[in-house]
């Protein structure tokens, strides 16, 4: 049955877009230039392309929407600091691809100083980058640093007629992801946004939850929710795990039938406007959880409330984790599954057979977003405009030395947090996640 897609935030303004480019010239030292592809198409079978994803770093700082296209950022040059090239204008191909921004519509509609077709770049590329020293660039991109090579080699050639080659390549993306860790309140209202219709997939998928379904239709029901709110695309590949599937923590099959009795995780998030939403809720197939289902459930939730509670300024992702490692292997322990003394399990990590993996990552633009998680060798302290997950979950597998009511149950719980400048927010808690709650909206279905 249709119903009205929430309404949409503002989209981040184009005086954003100048301030972080403003941002991160103000960080390079005299004399150098910034120079950045964005993403191109990529083939998925004979020419059929995969739809096209903007790269991260690209749309911080132009929101400039189409392929093959690079940006230079010329600081203090008179006749404009901002410049890209872009796709031709072609009306034939447009026909086939529909219309291309161009060169004028870069300047006049996504705020460039000056922009050129591709057409015209060998023309003007290495004129624009003559005389400077320091070319700042994505050194792990095979195209940029074609294009910083052929630039050095064209005023190489030029030199006796008075061009200054570029005498380094420096590495760009560290400053640019130092940029991207702190959201602005723009940011912010979109990553709310993500959340919330993320949520509210979880929540649908909840409800049509039933035995003799499989994962897959859950994940077609998740995913159409995203996409009748405006979502472009899921932020990563939708993960259904029933039964012990759940164990495994990237499965992404997605083909099994749902049972009576298991558990279904799911992680799935919305890309909105290129932000992520990234939530993990597990619930009974049937409706109802079980006592040894809601025990183990139980302790999982209990850590990362505990976890949630304790993102503030000033906290670190280290301390955080190690919470939640004292939470689980206490619920392990008290399972039976871990033998001793809490400290000694701790300190053997003997835990880690049943919570592999760490409480929390960056979040934004991509999924696992940018940004260090250390400091001169230290974890970094939390700031305000950080947005992390924080996400606990423990892992029973399907093996003989595990009591029989126990084995193939996995559960995970994760939410979106920001960090306030008093605590945090939780942008991701309109999907419910109490035993009782979880019940009440499934009995819906």
């Amino acid at each position: 049955m249709s119903h009205p897609p929430l309404p949409h935030p503002e989209a981040i303004s184009l005086d954003e877009y100048r301030r972080r480019r403003q941002t991160l010239m103000a960080s390079l030292p005299p004399g150098s230039a910034v120079l950045l592809p964005s993403a191109t198409l990529t083939i998925r079978n004979r020419d059929s392309e995969y739809p096209f994803r903007q790269d991260s770093d690209f749309h911080y700082l132009t929101g400039f929407p189409e392929p093959d296209a690079l940006l230079l950022l010329l600081p203090d040059r008179e006749a404009g600091e901002v410049v890209l090239f872009c796709q031709d204008k072609d009306p034939a191909l447009e026909t086939w691809t529909g219309s291309r921004i161009g060169a004028a519509g870069a300047v006049e509609h996504h705020g460039m100083d000056q922009a050129f077709e591709n057409a015209e770049r060998k023309a003007h590329l290495a004129t624009l980058l003559d005389g400077r020293e320091l070319l700042y660039l994505p050194l792990d991109d095979a195209a940029a640093l074609a294009s910083a090579e052929a630039v050095r080699g064209e005023l190489r050639d030029r030199q006796r007629q008075g061009a200054r080659p570029p005498s380094g390549f420096v590495e760009v993306t560290r400053l640019i992801h130092e940029q991207r860790l702190i959201k602005s309140e723009a940011e912010l209202a979109l990553m709310r946004h993500a959340g919330a219709i993320s949520a509210l997939g979880h929540a649908r998928a909840m409800r049509t939850a039933r035995a003799g379904l499989h994962e897959y239709q859950l994940q077609a029901e998740l995913e159409h929710e995203f996409r009748w709110q405006g979502a472009s695309a899921p932020a990563y590949g939708t993960i259904v795990g029933s039964g012990a599937n759940a164990c495994v923590l990237h499965y992404i099959d997605n083909a099994a039938r749902l049972e009576d009795g298991d558990l279904v995780l799911i992680d799935a998030g919305a890309e909105f406007a290129l932000y992520a939403g990234d939530i993990t809720r597990t619930f009974p197939v049937n409706g109802c959880f079980s006592a040894v289902q809601r025990q183990v459930y139980g302790i999982v939730l209990a850590a990362q409330q505990h976890a949630i509670e304790a993102v503030r300024p000033g906290a670190t992702l280290s301390e955080i984790h190690q919470g939640v490692v004292r939470d689980l292997t206490r619920g392990l322990i008290e399972l039976g599954l871990l033998e001793g003394g809490l400290e000694a399990r701790i300190e053997d990590e003997s835990y880690k057979r049943f919570y592999p993996h760490s409480t929390s990552h960056w979040l934004g633009l991509d999924v696992h977003d940018v940004g260090a998680y250390r400091q001169d060798g230290e974890p970094r302290p939390l700031r305000a405009g950080m947005v992390l997950t924080v996400e606990p979950g423990l892992y029973l597998p399907d093996e003989e030395d595990i009591p029989e009511e126990l084995r193939g149950i996995g559960i995970r719980i994760e939410d979106d947090v920001a960090v306030t400048q008093s605590g945090h927010a939780v942008l991701t808690a309109g999907v419910p996640k109490q035993v009782a709650e979880i019940e009440a909206l499934m009995a819906q279905g």
